[in-house]
């Protein structure tokens, strides 16, 4: 009778061990950090970082930057700017574009170092959103308006549950900040194909969202995907 109840106990836990074993390795992570920046699984196609290029939380509106340029700058026109340098006293000036981009002819810039202020920032593995994937995120995930941290914004609720937050940072034109806690501009990589003096974007702001395009010069903020 000891060897039936010993035989029946050894083969439950057996059962118990390799159902803990199926339950580990099914399950998948859905959230992660990649080159030190965290990751979010929405539920999509794409994993979307938790922040935007240059903030270190959530609420953090982070940096702004031209489409297809990796650095930021104090002024964000389509004009020629007029650069002065002095040089062992001789004085001397030239122009150069500001906008670097604006009539240039681009493909999508996507995981380009030399344009995708994602990848350029944050590494390899990073890069910007195209337009396609931000359509996603809008048609396949719930929006809010809400704040967080006392930032106005937008939480996006994807299909698994989880979710991020998108700060209604505005955007930079000329040497101007406006729209902060009114509305956001975000960047994707995908230029607008009617045109090289434009590219597609995210906007929302209180009374909705939408994907459209906005010319290049404009300074708007990136939140970068990441490849599953």
């Amino acid at each position: 009778m000891k060897n039936i109840y010993l035989k029946a106990f050894l083969k439950t836990v057996a059962w118990m061990f390799s159902a803990v074993l199926v339950f580990t390795f099914c399950t998948t992570s859905t959230t992660g950090e990649l080159n030190g920046h965290e990751w979010v699984d929405l539920g999509l196609s794409v994993r979307w970082a938790a922040c935007n290029v240059g903030a270190s939380i959530p609420s953090e509106c982070g940096d702004y930057y031209a489409w297809g340029e990796v650095e930021t700058k104090s002024k964000y026109e389509n004009s020629k700017i007029i650069v002065k340098w002095e040089y062992i006293g001789t004085n001397s000036e030239y122009t150069e574009e500001n906008s670097l981009t604006y009539g240039v002819e681009l493909g999508d810039i996507s995981g380009n170092p030399q344009y995708d202020a994602a990848t350029a920032n944050w590494g390899e593995g990073w890069r910007m959103p195209t337009k396609d994937e931000y359509r996603e995120l809008l048609h396949e995930c719930d929006w809010e308006w809400t704040s967080l941290d006392g930032m106005l914004g937008c939480k996006v609720t994807g299909p698994n549950g989880n979710s991020i937050f998108l700060p209604a940072a505005g955007d930079r034109y000329e040497s101007s900040l406006s729209g902060v806690g009114e509305g956001g501009g975000y960047w994707s990589s995908t230029p607008y194909e009617s045109g090289a003096q434009g590219a597609y974007a995210l906007g929302f702001d209180s009374g909705g969202y939408y994907v459209g395009w906005c010319s290049r010069y404009y300074g708007g903020s990136v939140r970068p995907v990441s490849d599953k």
